[in-house]
C-alpha cells in the first residue's frame, strides 16, 4: 500500500469519526421543543389545597422539588380520562428511576362521587404512584377557575349516573413551583416523557 493511499484511508476514517461525533454531540446543543404551550409565568402556580386520595389535606408546596403533572378528570369518566391516565403511566415508566421526581395528580371535577377512597382505588389501577385530590364543590370550582379548566355536570343524579364534560389537558408545574407547560390531553407517552425528562 502506498503512502498516499494510507493517508487517504486515514483521512476518510477521520471524517467518518468526526461525522459520528457531530451527530452524537449536536442534539445536546439544540433547544428542546416542547409538545405543549410553554408558560412564561413570573409567579408561582396557583394554589391548590385539597384532600388527597390518602385522606390528608395537601397543597402543591408539599411536593417541593418534584415536577407535577396536574390533570382534571373524574373516576366515572368513560373514555378520555382512562386514555389520558394510561398514557401518563407509559410516559412515567419511560423515565426509569427519575420517575421518583415526578408526581401525577388527578384533581376530581366530580367531588360529589369521587371520595378520597374512590379516587385512590381508581388511580391505583393505572399506577399506585398517582395521587388524587378532591374537595367541596366550591373548592374544586375555585381551583378549576384559576387553572382555566372548564367542567360541567350533565343531567342526572348520583343514583342514576351522569357524565361530566371537562377540559382535557395536562398542566406541568416545574421543580420551583411555577406552571411551566400546558399539554394537550392527546399528547403521546413519548412526547410527555420527553418534556418531563427535560424539566428534570
Amino acid at each position: 500500500m502506498t503512502r498516499t493511499r494510507s493517508y487517504l484511508i486515514a483521512a476518510a476514517a477521520g471524517l467518518v469519526l468526526a461525522a459520528i461525533a457531530w451527530f452524537v454531540v449536536l442534539p445536546r446543543f439544540q433547544p428542546h421543543v416542547f409538545t405543549g404551550t410553554v408558560i412564561q409565568s413570573q409567579t408561582p402556580a396557583p394554589k391548590v389545597d385539597l384532600i388527597t386520595s390518602t385522606g390528608e389535606r395537601a397543597s402543591l408546596s408539599d411536593f417541593e422539588d418534584q415536577v407535577l403533572v396536574l390533570y382534571f378528570g373524574y373516576t366515572f369518566c368513560p373514555d378520555v380520562c382512562p386514555t389520558t391516565l394510561s398514557g401518563l403511566k407509559k410516559a412515567v415508566d419511560q423515565l426509569g428511576d427519575a420517575a421518583d421526581d415526578v408526581q401525577v395528580i388527578m384533581i376530581s371535577v366530580d367531588p360529589e362521587r369521587d371520595s378520597p377512597e374512590i379516587l385512590g382505588e381508581y388511580l391505583s389501577y393505572f399506577d399506585p404512584r398517582f395521587l388524587g385530590m378532591t374537595g367541596t364543590q366550591e373548592e374544586i370550582a375555585s381551583v378549576a377557575t384559576v387553572y382555566g379548566v372548564f367542567y360541567q355536570a350533565e343531567e342526572g343524579t348520583v343514583d342514576t349516573g351522569y357524565l361530566v364534560s371537562h377540559t382535557a389537558r395536562l398542566m406541568v408545574v416545574d421543580r420551583d413551583g411555577y406552571l411551566k407547560l400546558v399539554m394537550p390531553g392527546e399528547a403521546t407517552p413519548d412526547e410527555i416523557a420527553a418534556d418531563l425528562d427535560y424539566l428534570l
